[in-house]
């Protein structure tokens, strides 16, 4: 049967509740129907799901969704079944957290021709009894969610993923659907020639999430800054992630210390833990997450309101991606990332021992992340460019680099002498390369192609690399210049960066942020924040989130399975008090006006009648003083006289948080005994001086007096030594 828009707009309502189809959602979808192939690229929150359940809904046979994570197939596989009437049967995943009880139960689904989605894991699509199960039953079409991981120059790089197209032409040919939220032009082109759908058509929204508001802030007193934060946005959902596991459990244990709901997700914890700590999260028990990317592909609740970077992430597109899990209904979403260059020292240590081609992809995201960092560009025009789109508003106005720009200058002449340089060297090298040839860096790969004999060299010395890089980076913006991707970030000048040499113009420019500690910082979180503006009767919202939660415990699923925020906010401003008049909210078909509507009909007709307003009162957090979240370890340690920097290696700390680990234990009365460390590292006559100054002289136990009064031969590593042995022995 031949499915019209008029058909497909009506399956919309019936399935889905939903009136209209967002961005190019209707014209995919008929695509599909007409047994064509398509290539989807649309970022988080921009309805990329709806793409591929629809057409599954209306075409004869089971879709085959290959999906990453098994916490997102069941999260899927729980929201279609929510929207559905005759919901049994109709979506299952294969994976291998099934019993055979289960898998049983969907092999008899599948083979009844009941279900129409199936989701499953690249991993489970290669074993020989499920490829036999799937070539007795019809396939619709295969959708290809998350298809960034089949690229390596994505940043969720997945070698099974390589494996899914002869995989499918073993199984069977069907129209193929691929899907993804971030895919450089790079990767785009990788995902299409590794599926084989060179002929697919293309639809690309745009990257641009109106909603968000991005900020980076300066990695100084950062638990201190996440707790106020939190408190601020108290009662809020958000993730917060973290590089390594390690430390996603430390912050989780120090915020539940400070009284804040968190649980923690990674690889490391087993299967269970992990799906009952997101069910915690989805279901609104917790309120936050704290995460590695394990949790990435894994989430899809709408409402969550913030995500924190505590470590700045290793590539561009995992922020991108990670960032997009805010905000996903179109309401608020702040998006707050901790940097500092010592971040991503260490990301770079970590790729020592990998393949050199993979150290040189690793290295070149890196550097785009760094660049982003320490723009004072708009971030989104940054973040849009390096996806391929090009952001004409010019100020965003929701980016701190927007609401608190720095002052601009004409770039002509500099930007003239970047372009020389570039041409000069026949377009043969990277931008810290050219940075280092304006600044008059003498190191040893200048000298090995000689350059620094070059004419150019040293002619910005005074502004020095960072100004020069920013310069770079602007250029390209600009589309004056260009990074050859697969030559690991090459310059090279576009016909655009050569008319500008023969003709040059005004170009205006701004230098890079330093990042400083400052009460400034509070100021550019107030002004980037964002309400929903949903407009509606707040007293009653809060009643039927309320009831929202209270069904979605009784029957073991997350709230907004039930009623998203933007249904409720929809009830909140029209008063729905019949189940017509509840099917014409945003979001409420027929299926869950039947199931979940009663109550919530029940709910408004009773408060309009009453008419009674109750504001909510204030909730309060109690602030609980912050513990040593090492210090069973550290004491160990120290009681058996390992060196202080084993412990720190052995914890993936440095020694100078060891040290301010160390000092905290101490202050807190209990007494440590670091002479063995103490006797290997610092002169016997220095211990003696640093010594006799806290007893006799110190007046504070101010390092930086400390190391006044003392004088150039010691340094503050020693002093603090020396500090934490005298406040031991004295104090304690």
């Amino acid at each position: 049967m031949q499915i019209t828009s008029d058909l497909l707009h009506k399956a919309l309502k019936k399935h889905f509740g939903f009136s209209s189809f967002k961005g190019q959602q209707e014209e995919i979808i008929l695509n599909l129907l007409d047994g064509n192939d398509s290539f989807v690229l649309m970022p988080t929150g921009g309805g990329k799901s709806l793409c591929y359940q629809l057409p599954a809904l209306l075409k004869e046979g089971t879709a085959i969704i290959i999906s990453p994570l098994i916490a997102l197939m069941k999260n899927q596989v729980d929201a279609i079944r929510g929207f559905m009437v005759e919901r049994e049967g109709v979506a299952h995943f294969l994976n291998s957290s099934l019993t055979k009880i289960q898998i049983a139960e969907v092999r008899e689904d599948l083979l009844s021709g009941r279900t129409k989605l199936l989701y499953v894991a690249p991993e489970s699509l290669t074993k020989e009894e499920n490829i036999a199960l799937l070539k007795q039953i019809k396939i619709s079409f295969y959708a290809i969610d998350e298809a960034h991981c089949i690229s390596e120059w994505g940043h969720d790089f997945r070698p099974e993923y390589r494996r899914i197209n002869p995989l499918v032409n073993e199984i069977g040919k069907a129209p193929v659907i691929a899907l993804t939220a971030t895919a450089t032009p790079k990767v785009q082109s990788d995902i299409q020639k590794n599926l084989g759908m060179s002929g697919a058509k293309v639809y690309k929204s745009s990257f641009n999430r109106p909603n968000l508001y991005y900020e980076i802030r300066p990695k100084e007193n950062i638990d201190k800054e996440i707790i106020k934060f939190l408190k601020n946005n108290h009662g809020k959902s958000g993730i917060i992630y973290c590089l390594s596991r390690k430390k996603v459990e430390e912050i989780a244990e120090f915020l539940n210390v400070n009284g804040i709901k968190a649980l923690p997700y990674h690889a490391g914890l087993d299967a269970t833990t992990r799906a009952t700590n997101q069910d915690k999260f989805l279901m609104e028990d917790a309120d936050i997450i704290v995460a590695t990317i394990a949790f990435g592909m894994g989430i899809d609740k709408p409402d969550v309101r913030f995500v924190i970077h505590y470590d700045i992430p290793k590539s561009l597109e995992g922020y991108y991606q990670e960032t997009g899990r805010s905000g996903r209904d179109g309401g608020e979403g702040q998006c707050i990332a901790f940097y500092s260059y010592k971040d991503i020292q260490k990301l770079e240590k970590f790729m020592q021992g990998k393949p050199i081609s993979e150290q040189e992809i690793g290295k070149q995201l890196l550097a785009e992340t760094v660049a982003y960092a320490e723009s004072n560009l708009c971030r989104r025009t940054v973040l849009m460019n390096y996806f391929g789109e090009d952001y004409t508003a010019g100020k965003c106005g929701s980016c701190d680099n927007c609401l608190f720009p720095k002052n601009q200058f004409d770039g002509k002449e500099e930007v003239a002498l970047v372009l020389e340089l570039v041409l000069s060297m026949k377009e043969q090298f990277k931008s810290e390369h050219v940075a280092n040839i304006l600044s008059g860096v003498n190191n040893s790969l200048i000298k090995s192609y000689n350059h620094h004999n070059h004419e150019l060299f040293g002619t910005g010395m005074s502004k020095g690399v960072k100004f020069w890089m920013a310069v770079i980076r602007q250029c390209i913006i600009h589309h004056l210049l260009e990074k050859e991707i697969e030559r690991y970030g090459l310059l090279t000048i576009t016909p655009k960066g050569e008319q500008y040499l023969g003709s040059p113009y005004t170009i205006m420019l701004a230098e890079d942020r330093e990042f400083v500690s400052g009460d400034e910082d509070d100021e550019v979180v107030s002004a980037g924040i964002k309400g929903t503006g949903g407009g509606g009767d707040e007293t009653l919202l809060k009643m039927l989130k309320d009831l929202r939660l209270s069904i979605s415990r009784k029957i073991n699923l997350p709230p907004f399975v039930i009623f998203n925020d933007t249904s409720l906010e929809d009830m909140s401003i029209h008063y729905p008090i019949t189940f017509d008049e509840l099917k014409n909210c945003q979001g409420v078909g027929e299926g869950k006006a039947k199931r979940y509507g009663k109550e919530f009909i029940e709910l408004i007709s009773k408060y309009v009648t009453e008419n009674e307003i109750q504001r909510p009162s204030d909730l309060v957090i109690k602030s609980v003083a912050n513990k040593s979240l090492n210090k069973v370890y550290i004491i160990t340690g120290i009681d058996r006289k390992q060196p202080l920097d084993d412990i720190a290696e052995s914890k993936g700390m440095e020694l100078e948080d060891v040290l301010t680990e160390i000092e905290a234990i101490v202050n807190s009365g209990t007494k440590l005994n670091i002479d063995y460390y103490i006797r290997q590292t610092v002169d016997e006559d220095k211990v003696d001086d640093i010594y006799e100054y806290f007893k006799t002289e110190a007046s504070t136990d101010s390092l930086k007096e400390a190391a006044d009064e003392l004088g150039r031969g010691y340094t503050e590593e020693e002093i603090r030594l020396v500090r934490i042995k005298f406040l031991s022995e004295m104090g304690n």
